[in-house]
């Protein structure tokens, strides 16, 4: 259950949001909080064309989750796609401690175990990846989004 909006969401808002976000995005990201807060499992679809910021709401939707004790995972159907959507959030995200790492088939044996090991302590926040994140190995400490 996501009950508070704390540090990681409101230092990303207040200092990091590289633009002002749509009345659409706002309204989205106040929707999916409702919904999260109910502590109810909740399926959505996020749509929109390219360029119209569905990746800055998973964002924010994921720092929502850090600050509630939870970890997030964003799974792309293509090793290229993963790659630019952690990219994307680790650009967004540099200027804060919040981990982020990249799981594809490809991951280097070394990587990959410290990302398993991460996880599965819960000091990792946030996955980005391909299918590789729903391996039997990949055991999360508390996923939530």
């Amino acid at each position: 259950m996501f009950d508070k909006v704390g540090t990681y969401f409101n230092e990303f808002y207040n200092q990091h949001l590289p633009f002002t976000l749509t009345n659409a995005q706002k309204r989205v990201i106040k929707e999916i909080r409702q919904d999260t807060a109910t502590g109810k499992q909740m399926n959505r679809l996020l749509q929109g064309d390219v360029g119209s910021g569905k990746t800055i709401v998973a964002v924010l939707l994921m720092l929502l989750a850090a600050d509630n004790g939870y970890q997030s995972c964003l799974m792309a159907p293509t090793e290229i796609l993963a790659r630019q959507h952690f990219n994307t959030i680790g650009t967004l995200l540099k200027e804060m401690d919040v981990p982020v790492s990249l799981l594809t088939g490809s991951s280097r044996s070394a990587e990959r175990k410290k990302t398993l090991k991460e996880l599965k302590e819960g000091s990792l926040k946030i996955l980005v990846g391909t299918h590789a994140v729903i391996e039997d190995v990949v055991q999360f400490d508390r996923l939530a989004l």
